[in-house]
């Protein structure tokens, strides 16, 4: 991953903003509001591809040496409990979005201007990927400082996603930072 380290930190940036601008995007169009991007709301559908290919890229290194079950407790390891919590979140809403979307336009009536119905649709997935991409991303940064910090009650340090220690059996926990 060294080849990409000087990039995460503006990857990250830059999947704050487009999740920010596609969650503002996704509120005017539940509330039937125009978006307040215009048509240029489009510009949040390239912009994924910015930082989702770096994300999985970063997360093929994260989650290499772990098992497929934990491919996502592995990718996420250096990241906030709420930013996981987000992520997962962001990823079931998608899924409910997109049925309640194709509810709203089946047999829709094709205008010039892009109707709010569609651009919910599509910010509900913006949302989700933009979540993952920058918890994802955020986590590249903070996870080997992470795992240096788990370890057993006994003092053993432990792999990022034991529950107890290997060598014990002991409960892990973190070990605050040392300021």
């Amino acid at each position: 991953m060294p080849l990409i380290q000087p990039f995460l930190l503006p990857l990250v940036g830059l999947s704050s903003l487009g999740l920010v601008l596609s969650l503002i995007v996704h509120m005017c169009s539940l509330l039937g509001f125009p978006s307040p991007l215009g048509e240029q709301a489009w510009i949040l559908h390239v912009g994924i591809f910015v930082v989702w290919f770096p994300a999985v890229i970063v997360m093929q290194a994260l989650t290499k040496e772990f098992k497929q079950k934990d491919l996502w407790r592995a990718a996420l390891r250096g990241c906030p409990s709420w930013m996981r919590r987000m992520t997962y979140g962001f990823g079931a809403y998608a899924l409910i979005n997109f049925a309640i979307f194709l509810m709203l336009v089946s047999g829709h009536d094709r205008s010039a201007e892009t109707p709010a119905a569609i651009f919910r649709g599509f910010s509900g997935h913006w949302m989700a990927f933009y979540s993952a991409a920058l918890a994802i991303l955020y986590s590249a940064l903070h996870a080997e400082e992470r795992d240096d910090r788990r370890r057993c009650l006994a003092g053993h340090r432990v792999s990022p996603t034991a529950n107890y220690c290997e060598e014990c059996g002991q409960p892990v926990h973190e070990v605050p930072k040392r300021l």
